[in-house]
C-alpha cells in the first residue's frame, strides 16, 4: 500500500468512469444472464459487500427477491434453479468469496462474477464474468473498483427490472461530479480535514439507501491513515451511536438524505459535536462539501465517498 499511488488512483477516477460509460454504451455486460432469474444473491467482503448491500436493498424495494451476504457466512441461500449468485471481488482472489462461490459452482444456480481481474480464480469459476474495468489500483486500496462495482450493479438493476434508465449518462454525470471535487479540493479539503481531525476518530453516517457511502468512508480512514472510524445508518444513529456524543470529541461525516437527519442533528446541536455534510446543507453542521450534480441521489451514491477518500489520502501522506 502506498499513499502517493492511492492519491493517483483517486485522481484517475474521472477518466476511468468516462471509459466505463463508453463501454456500457457499447454493450450490456449482463446480456448473458438467464431469463428466469427468481432470486439474486450477492456475496462479497469489505467494499464489495458494502456495494452489494445497497444493490440488494434497491432490488427488494422494486419487488425482487434479493439478498447480500458475507461471503464468510457458513451458510446462506441454497443453490436452486432460478437463483442468480453474484460473487464480487475486485482482485478475484478473496479467499472467503472463492470458498462461497465453490458451494454454487457446477450446480443449478447461475454464477455471474464481478471482478477487476478476468484471469482470476473467481472468473474461472463463473458462468459469466462481468469486468469492472477500473484499471490497476496501484495504491493497493479499493477505490475505483468500489465506484465501478456500484455503477455495474445499477446496470444489473436496470436489466432485471426491465427499465430504460440511461446508466452511461449517469456514470458520465458521476465523472463530472468526481472531477469537480478533485478540481476544487483546495477550497473544501483543508477545512474538512481540520474539522474531522479529532482525538477519537471519525464517524460516518448515511441513509440505508446509501449506507455503502458511510461504510466505505470509514474503511478508508482505517485502511490508509489507520485512524479509528466507524459507520452508522442515519436512523439507527439515534439508537446506537448517539451515546458517543456525550463522552467523546465526536466528529462525523454525514451523507444527508434520510428523514432522520434532523433527529440526529438535534443531539449534535445539544452536545456540541462536529458534523461535516457532503452533498447538501444541513442546519447546524460545521461545514458542507458541495459538488456538481449533488442533487441526484444516484450521482451521490457513485461520487460522495471521494470526500473521505481524499481526506484519508492526505492524512495518510502526512504520517
Amino acid at each position: 500500500m502506498n499513499s502517493e499511488l492511492y492519491l493517483a488512483d483517486l485522481e484517475a477516477k474521472p477518466e476511468s468512469l468516462a471509459n466505463l460509460a463508453d463501454l456500457l454504451e457499447a454493450g450490456d455486460p449482463f446480456a448473458g444472464l438467464p431469463g428466469d432469474v427468481r432470486r439474486v444473491l450477492f456475496l462479497g467482503m469489505g467494499s464489495s459487500r458494502y456495494a452489494a448491500g445497497v444493490a440488494a436493498l434497491r432490488l427488494r424495494a422494486a419487488g425482487v427477491d434479493a439478498h447480500a451476504d458475507y461471503a464468510s457466512a457458513e451458510a446462506t441461500y441454497p443453490a436452486a434453479p432460478g437463483t442468480l449468485v453474484i460473487p464480487i471481488s475486485a482482485t478475484g482472489s478473496s479467499g472467503e468469496t472463492l470458498d462461497a462461490t465453490a458451494r454454487y459452482a457446477g450446480g443449478p444456480a447461475f454464477l455471474a462474477a464481478l471482478t477487476n481481474n478476468e484471469g482470476s480464480a473467481l472468473a474461472e469459476a463463473a458462468d459469466l464474468v462481468v469486468p469492472l474495468h477500473a484499471g490497476e489500483e496501484r495504491g493497493g486500496v479499493a477505490c475505483r473498483t468500489f465506484q465501478h462495482t456500484l455503477a455495474l450493479l445499477l446496470t444489473l438493476e436496470t436489466r432485471l427490472l426491465g427499465t430504460e434508465r440511461d446508466i452511461p449518462a449517469l456514470v458520465r454525470r458521476a465523472a463530472q461530479a468526481t472531477a469537480d471535487l478533485l478540481e476544487r479540493r483546495d477550497e473544501w479539503l483543508p477545512p474538512t480535514m481540520e474539522l474531522l481531525d479529532g482525538a477519537h476518530g471519525v464517524y460516518t453516517i448515511a441513509p440505508a439507501e446509501r449506507l455503502s457511502s458511510a461504510e466505505q468512508s470509514a474503511l478508508m480512514f482505517r485502511e490508509g491513515p489507520r485512524r479509528p472510524a466507524d459507520a452508522c445508518e442515519s436512523g439507527d444513529w439515534s439508537h446506537v451511536d448517539v451515546y458517543l456524543t456525550k463522552t467523546l470529541d465526536y466528529r462525523a461525516l454525514l451523507f444527508p438524505g434520510s428523514r432522520y437527519d434532523a433527529q440526529a442533528m438535534d443531539w449534535v446541536r445539544e452536545r456540541g459535536s462536529t458534523v461535516v455534510t457532503v452533498g447538501a446543507e444541513v442546519k447546524d453542521a460545521a461545514a458542507a462539501v458541495r459538488y456538481r450534480h449533488d442533487d441526484d441521489r444516484d450521482v451521490a451514491l457513485l461520487t460522495e465517498t471521494l470526500v473521505a477518500e481524499l481526506v484519508a489520502a492526505y492524512w495518510w501522506g502526512a504520517r
